[in-house]
């Protein structure tokens, strides 16, 4: 019934919507005169009840486009491209008062396009204080889709990756033979929308690379501090 964020389901909204609608729609009709009554009660019914597979098929074919319509109403809405936040929306935003802290839905992110998503990930470092961070992913960029620096004057790269299924091993191998060496990170960070395999996992902790996987990112997005996150005050860097 709700997702993982605690919202209700899209689809199910859909439906109780279709339900309110219907009962609207019925309070309607009996505001209408005598005539149409009559006709509803005597054509539609008998049609009704003299064809009832047709009637079925009719109804069913309805709610199934109520639900479709609906679902590419709510994807359609999720997947603006996300750009960030601009000065002209900021400077509104402080004429009527603080500013909501920054946060995201995990459906968010991942309806976002893998711009938007890295454009996210440094709006989050923004958000938690972090210097400078520039999304600088693109082709090229040697494993950096975002840099940063702390306010220990480390470099912070990040790393992001919207994939559906979890990163596997190669690609934390890659990162880990640019972020250091070709970079210069202090703190090499990869995030990934779907969290990763269990081989990536120990190859980044061989090699200390920081893994933000699912359960990490949804807790970031949700308004904790990365480091918190992290743990990066226990880490040895």
């Amino acid at each position: 019934m709700f997702d993982e964020d605690g919202s209700l389901d899209p689809t199910l909204k859909v439906l109780l919507s279709a339900v309110l609608v219907l009962a609207v729609g019925k309070m309607i009709w009996e505001w209408l005169t005598e005539d149409v009554s009559r006709w509803i009660t005597d054509d539609v019914w008998g049609l009704i009840t003299g064809h009832p597979w047709w009637t079925g098929l009719v109804v069913a074919g309805g709610l199934a486009a109520l639900i479709a319509l609906g679902a590419i109403l709510s994807f359609r809405s999720g997947a603006s491209v996300y750009a960030g936040c601009d000065d002209a929306s900021a400077a509104q935003s402080n004429d009527v008062g603080e500013p909501e802290e920054l946060t995201f839905r995990m459906r968010e992110l991942a309806a976002m396009s893998a711009t938007g998503f890295e454009q996210a990930c440094a709006d989050l470092l923004a958000r938690d204080g972090f210097l400078r961070p520039v999304r600088v992913g693109g082709a090229g960029d040697l494993g950096v889709d975002v840099s940063a620096h702390d306010g220990e004057g480390r470099l912070l790269i990040l790393q992001c990756k919207q994939y559906r299924n979890p990163v596997g091993s190669g690609h934390v191998q890659k990162f880990n033979g640019t972020a250091r060496p070709h970079h210069g990170a202090d703190i090499p960070v990869m995030v990934a929308l779907n969290g990763f395999t269990q081989p990536a996992v120990d190859f980044a902790q061989h090699h200390r690379l920081i893994l933000v996987g699912r359960s990490e990112l949804k807790k970031w997005a949700h308004g904790q501090h990365l480091y918190d996150v992290i743990g990066l005050q226990n880490a040895t860097l």
